[in-house]
């Protein structure tokens, strides 16, 4: 199997059987994101403890494969991360979307880096 083979798997995985599907019990945060440009709609729960760990993180919403599996990998990625861990790994996503071909965060593992770097052609498609 090819590597955008696999890419194109777990976004689909991703989009079919999100993970943390639903709203987490006790949430401490909680955003929205909405694309008028497609209609993909997410809401996000987040339960942080008195540390600044994420302790659950949750969410729904409706789109398409893409945005579902984007938002069903990110809840996999940092639950159990510091805040800071958290930042990192999200700046380190937004840099690869941007401008690299590559993420490289300190904070996850090399089965992790494959599973984000399956969005990294979303970069072609800047309206997603």
């Amino acid at each position: 199997m090819d590597l955008k083979q696999l890419y194109q798997d777990i976004i689909l995985e991703h989009g079919k059987s999100p993970r943390n599907f639903g709203k987490c019990d006790k949430y401490t945060h909680e955003a929205k994101g909405h694309n008028p440009l497609c209609g993909d709609q997410v809401h996000v729960y987040l339960k942080l403890n008195k540390d600044g760990q994420v302790n659950d993180l949750t969410f729904e919403g409706s789109g398409c494969a893409i945005s579902i599996a984007s938002t069903s990998i990110m809840t996999e990625l940092v639950k159990g991360k510091s805040s800071e861990s958290t930042k990192e790994i999200i700046n380190s996503f937004l840099n690869m979307i941007k401008s690299s071909n590559d993420i490289k965060s300190k904070n996850l593992d090399d089965d992790q880096k494959t599973k984000i770097m399956c969005l990294s052609g979303v970069k072609q498609y800047p309206m997603r």
